[in-house]
This record gives structure tokens, C-alpha cells and sequence, in this order.
């Protein structure tokens, strides 16, 4: 193993090919796991030369790899080369793990500000204003930047990859600080996800008197914790899907069967 003789078996032409593959991301997108499928299909080629000779170890990792993830597609290739390295370095499974957790979310976010925000919507305003005025350099310009963006990816995958090379003496000997703080701000970030992508609000008013209705939403859900019907059922559809190994395509089913019903009732 490369853990046990520091013998590099990750080269830099895998690392470019690394970038590459990332474009694919999303070939498989769907809504039980989101890039998840695509996440994997990318570091297998790495992942089974580094595994090798362990079955059991290249199991654990494409699991690990099929867990839901959703991030950024043009910073996906540094998160992609960081887990490589640590991977090639045979780093404790929980660590791996817990650092994905913890990245995937963060990187969405800068992602987005970065480029579906700021550089693309101001080269596509430029660009735009230059093909109207009857200049071909225009869109030349936004191909070619769009271009770059997806290039770029290579560059990320190398420095994702060599900053984990760096970091895993670091790693090695503070893993159980990294894991637990991996952890931590895995599942601060998790709790966020949920506050900003479940939302649950109950319409339905209790009527007191002729000047008085309580709203059970405002007045009695938010009044006790913000949100709580969101983390509620959150933490419900996570108790099926882990202790009663109820399908997530059945569960999407149901959650998509309960907001009809209840808002044809006028209650959500």
C-alpha cells in the first residue's frame, strides 16, 4: 500500500485525467443522491489503481463516493483531487468522509458566487453588448472563457491533489481532531441545507374569537423553534430510510403524496 512505502502510485497524468472526467459530474444527476453517480464514475479508474490488491478497501470508497453529494461542477475537481490524495494515502475512512462532508457545501456556495453570479453573468453582459453592436469578437469572447472555466478544472484537480499530498502529515497526526471537526461542520452545514432547502409552513389558523385567530405556523411552530417542522421531518425520513431500510424513491414518493394532500386541504 502507498500508506506503507510512501510509493506514489497516483501520477499527474491521472490527475489530468482526473479534470477531465469531472465534466461528467452531472451525466447522472438525479434527486435521491445528486452528483453522486457522477462523483464516483470520475475517481474510479484512480480509485482501483490505488486498491488495487483490496477489494474490501475499494468497496468502502465507491460506497463512500455514492453518498449524496451536490457541490459546484467547476470546483468539484479540487474536492475530487483532495479525497484522491487522501485516498492513495489510505487516511482513516471517517476522515475521507468527514472532509467531504464538510467541503462539498462550501465549495457550492463560492462556486456559485463566483460564476453564476459575478464572471459569467458580467462576461455574458459584455459579450452580449458587442454582438448586438454587429462584433463577431463577442461571442468569441464568452466561447472562449466558458472554455477556460471547463479547462480550469484540471488545474483544480492538480491543486486539490497536492495540497492533500502536503497535508497528510498534518492529517496523520491530528486525524482524530480533523475527523471530529470535519464532523462538526459537516453537520452545521447539514442543518443549514436544511433551513434553506425544506420548508414547511402550515397555513391553517385557529379562530379564538372575533378579533383573535392563531396562526399555528407563527404564532405556535416558530414561537417554539424556528423551523422545527423541517428538521422534524428531515430527521423522520432519515430514522426510515437507516432503521426501516425504506427505499428513497419511496420516500420521495410519499413526501411528494403529503404536500398535494395536505395543500389540496388547504393545511401546508
Amino acid at each position: 500500500m502507498a500508506s506503507e512505502n510512501n510509493e506514489k502510485l497516483i501520477t499527474k497524468k491521472d490527475i489530468t485525467k482526473l479534470g477531465l472526467r469531472s465534466l461528467f459530474l452531472q451525466a447522472s444527476f438525479n434527486y435521491e443522491r445528486m452528483q453522486a453517480c457522477g462523483f464516483l464514475v470520475s475517481q474510479l479508474p484512480l480509485l482501483k489503481k490505488i486498491y488495487k490488491d483490496d477489494d474490501a478497501g475499494l468497496s468502502a470508497a465507491m460506497e463512500d463516493n455514492l453518498e449524496f453529494i451536490n457541490t459546484h461542477p467547476n470546483l468539484v475537481a479540487f474536492l475530487m483531487g483532495l479525497l484522491i490524495s487522501m485516498e492513495e494515502a489510505h487516511e482513516k475512512r471517517e476522515t475521507i468522509q468527514g472532509i467531504k462532508v464538510a467541503l462539498f457545501a462550501p465549495l457550492a456556495g463560492i462556486g456559485d458566487a463566483i460564476f453564476w453570479f459575478t464572471l459569467l453573468p458580467i462576461i455574458a453582459g459584455i459579450s452580449a453588448s458587442m454582438a448586438i453592436e454587429g462584433s463577431v469578437v463577442g461571442p468569441i469572447m464568452f466561447f472562449a472563457v466558458y472554455v477556460a472555466i471547463f479547462v480550469m478544472r484540471i488545474a483544480w484537480a492538480h491543486w486539490g491533489y497536492d495540497l492533500g499530498t502536503k497535508a497528510i502529515g498534518t492529517i496523520k497526526a491530528k486525524s482524530s481532531i480533523i475527523s471530529k471537526a470535519a464532523t462538526v461542520l459537516g453537520c452545521t452545514v447539514i442543518g443549514g441545507l436544511i433551513a434553506s432547502y425544506v420548508n414547511i409552513n402550515v397555513l391553517t389558523e385557529i379562530y379564538v374569537n372575533a378579533q383573535k385567530t392563531v396562526n399555528l405556523q407563527t404564532d405556535f411552530f416558530d414561537m417554539i423553534f424556528p423551523n422545527i417542522l423541517s428538521i422534524g421531518y428531515v430527521f423522520t425520513m432519515y430514522y426510515f430510510l437507516k432503521n426501516k431500510k425504506v427505499s428513497p424513491v419511496v420516500l420521495i414518493l410519499v413526501t411528494f403524496g403529503l404536500a398535494i394532500l395536505c395543500s389540496f386541504f388547504g393545511i401546508l
